[in-house]
């Protein structure tokens, strides 16, 4: 993923922008599923959770495949538009404020008791890492320009922070027994350390 690249034997095939990779877990059926390493799991951006479709949704669901014939699908961008909005994101400004409110956020991940957090140290068998930060702040750019906004605020960071951060962070078996997940170690963290 990181290389942008797939090796079949001796060739190698660059892949084209822009690039993407989307991938799946059913937390139900684990039966010849492995999990991925964490080093790997660390290399995705995001892991949005999705919940089950609205009775209204699955209607739809159900009615399209009883029916054998799908809606098609429309183009809605070009890829020159997706490529010009990758720009365009990388554009946004962060100010030192926000960078280094997103430091203080991966770090006390790492060492929660440096934010008032001693009680998550037990909790947390490993932080979320470098790529955490560059991460979370990618992901706060976006989503500043999704909300059409030249600039990140706090509140931006707030809105991805999860999505970012529950894959990166992991939790000893105290935390397990005490069906602590890495989502109320996120909002522990996000409630204590100081908003810019």
């Amino acid at each position: 993923m990181q290389e942008k690249q797939v090796t079949i034997g001796d060739e190698t095939f660059k892949l084209d922008k822009p690039f993407l990779v989307m991938a799946t877990q059913n937390p139900v059926d684990q039966e010849g599923t492995y999990p991925l390493p964490e080093a790997q799991v660390d290399r995705f951006m995001l892991k949005v959770v999705i919940d089950y479709p609205k009775m209204e949704e699955e209607r739809h669901v159900i009615r399209q495949n009883l029916k054998g014939a799908f809606e098609k699908v429309n183009q809605v961008v070009s890829l020159e538009q997706i490529l010009r909005a990758q720009e365009a994101v990388r554009e946004v400004y962060m100010d030192e404020k926000i960078e280094k409110y997103i430091l203080d956020l991966i770090f006390a991940t790492r060492y929660p008791e440096k934010y008032k957090l001693e009680s998550l140290k037990p909790l947390i068998s490993f932080g979320a890492s470098p790529r955490g930060s560059i991460n979370l702040a990618t992901a706060a750019k976006c989503y500043a320009f999704i909300k059409r906004r030249g600039y990140v605020i706090p509140e931006d960071v707030r809105a991805v922070v999860y999505d970012v951060l529950r894959h990166r962070i992991g939790i000893t078996y105290e935390a397990e027994a005490e069906n602590v997940t890495t989502e109320d170690i996120i909002s522990r963290i996000v409630n204590e350390v100081e908003v810019p």
